[in-house]
């Protein structure tokens, strides 16, 4: 899975991957409602119950674990490495160009931004590199001005992509021991990632270090349950565990985001490979809104806290809730759907 789902063959299978990345989605609307009104996450209320992660961070890194199970699965289901790479593209590249045209053309005249001082090169630039488009003057005066901040992650997924396509070049994904011993690098690197030197070359390859170094170890832990799937156990009693677990971890800041991958990405996977598949589930079988609202859901978001300046987080976040799932089912009928078609 990515922020824009698996291929669309995988995600047909009787299983509960579709519901998983509506509620990651929906989660991620959560915890902005209060952080783009009040700039801070006093109000978040993940933050509030264990003081670590935001239902913000949750949700990305569950996107990574899952996307890192689908994606391994689509390398290997692949008849090359030009089809695979190429089902990537379709699957992130269209739907991100369309809501970057969106909020250059729409969203920031509405939010007060200069349209000519956007140099067309740059601003193709930068959706051809998955950046998040940026206008001056959009969302000025407001506690996070950026014209759409939650895009920042594509890029980093689509990284992710990369690397699958070169780990399963050199055969490192149909080798365990050999999968184990990259995993085992980054979650070293996960472990030392904020004391790492500042490389501004690296920063240019790779994104911020760190964030790159976190998401990725979370994608490669959810490639590895693909991986090793014959020899991890989903069950009742495994997930309870792990429930267990994960509770007192998520209030210790160093351990909650390496308890929230290992031993959530365990009930996540438990969830969407055991469990009996939802109504919903099915249902996003055959559409699927969750990349569209996840791309969508935070100009809406600062569109209504800039139209409205007493919102409270309830009525905004169900208010994004509402118009950016539509937008989701536009992007997936009208832009997706068709793309999946091109391969």
């Amino acid at each position: 899975m990515s922020l824009g789902g698996g291929d669309n063959g995988t995600t047909r299978r009787a299983n509960n991957f579709g519901s998983v990345r509506l509620v990651f989605a929906a989660l991620v609307v959560v915890a902005h409602a209060p952080e783009l009104i009040d700039g801070n996450r006093s109000r978040e209320p993940l933050t509030r119950l264990f003081g670590t992660l935001s239902f913000g961070e949750l949700a990305v890194d569950g996107f990574f674990l899952v996307s890192g199970y689908l994606i391994v699965a689509s390398f290997l289901r692949a008849r090359s490495v030009g089809d695979f790479l190429w089902r990537r593209i379709l699957r992130i590249y269209p739907a991100f160009i369309i809501a970057s045209l969106v909020c250059l053309l729409v969203v920031a005249p509405l939010a007060g931004g200069n349209l000519t001082e956007v140099k067309p090169l740059r601003a193709l630039g930068r959706m051809l590199s998955l950046s998040v488009p940026e206008v001056p003057g959009a969302f000025a005066g407001l506690p996070n001005p950026a014209l759409n901040g939650a895009m920042w992650s594509i890029a980093y997924e689509f990284r992710c992509y990369l690397l699958v396509l070169i780990l399963g070049c050199l055969g490192v994904l149909r080798h365990r021991g050999a999968y184990l011993a990259v995993l085992t690098a980054f979650a070293a690197l996960f472990v030392a990632r904020t004391d790492l030197p500042s490389l501004t070359i690296l920063k240019s390859l790779i994104g911020y270090p760190p964030e790159a170094i976190r998401l990725t170890f979370a994608f490669l832990c959810g490639g590895a349950f693909h991986v090793f799937s014959d020899w991890i156990r989903l069950d009742r009693r495994g997930a309870a565990i792990a429930a267990l677990l994960l509770g007192p971890a998520m209030t210790v800041p160093a351990l909650a985001e390496p308890a929230l991958i290992v031993l959530g990405g365990y009930l996540t996977f438990w969830f969407a490979c055991v469990v009996r598949p939802n109504p919903l589930s099915l249902a996003t079988n055959e559409t699927d809104p969750s990349y569209g609202l996840y791309l969508y859901a935070w100009p809406v978001q600062n569109l209504l806290v800039a139209g409205f300046p007493d919102l409270s987080p309830i009525v905004g976040g169900l208010a994004t809730l509402v118009a950016a799932g539509l937008l989701g089912l536009v992007s997936w009928h009208l832009i997706e759907k068709p793309a999946l078609g091109w391969r």
